[in-house]
């Protein structure tokens, strides 16, 4: 049985984006059972030398939709990071989902033979596609995922790995 870069990549970005939307809406929920703005919780860090949670979720967007851009070959989207609420945070998280849609399996596919490269101020990274999905990509979009659910349980969202992990087949 052979497993396409396609499998191991877009359904699993599109499943955390959904599970994260949920636990947002579960965030939003205690803070309104516990009568404080919601907006409180957008700034929550666990070190003061870390990014906030609003950050969190835009690097967790910016990685899924990185990757379905880089890997289908099509332009990513530009989001501003502007997001100040919950509910602007599951917009960005939404119109995430949207474009992962549109990218299909043969697009994905197609970049097994290619290089994928990262560029940043200081330097590159450069990857087989299969690399770039199992090295960079999945670890860094869990990693960021998973600072999410951390900030929000710490705070006394009652969430659980069910939350974290959705609905499993």
């Amino acid at each position: 049985m052979t497993i396409t870069i396609y499998e191991i990549s877009i359904p699993a970005l599109s499943r955390g984006l959904t599970n994260l939307s949920a636990i947002l809406d579960k965030a939003a929920a205690h803070a309104a059972a516990r009568k404080y703005d919601s907006a409180v919780l957008t700034q929550l860090r666990l070190s003061p030398d870390m990014h906030p949670l609003v950050r969190q979720v835009q690097i967790a967007c910016d990685t899924a939709k990185g990757a379905a851009g880089r890997l289908a070959g099509v332009d990513i989207p530009k989001h501003e990071d502007t997001e100040a609420t919950l509910d602007e945070l599951k917009q960005r998280i939404g119109r995430t989902i949207d474009f992962l849609k549109t990218v299909t399996a043969a697009q994905v596919n197609a970049s097994e033979g290619r290089t994928i490269e990262i560029k940043f101020p200081n330097g590159a990274w450069k990857f087989t596609a299969l690399a770039y999905v199992t090295d960079f990509v999945l670890p860094n979009f869990y990693f960021h995922e998973s600072m999410v659910y951390a900030l929000l349980r710490k705070s006394g969202v009652e969430i659980g790995k069910g939350d974290f992990l959705g609905a499993i087949q």
